[in-house]
């Protein structure tokens, strides 16, 4: 019994391995408007 508690732990801690990003939502913010641009010159 203790190895298979022992080898669950052993798994969700590896499970945890590798995930990457932000441990958190990020605010999200309204897209700005592009700046016009004078392409006609």
């Amino acid at each position: 019994m203790a190895r298979l508690t022992l080898g669950l732990l052993v798994l969700m801690l590896l499970a945890g391995c590798g995930q990457k990003g932000p441990l958190y939502l990020p605010e999200t913010t309204p897209p700005e408007a592009a700046a016009p641009t004078d392409d006609e010159a």
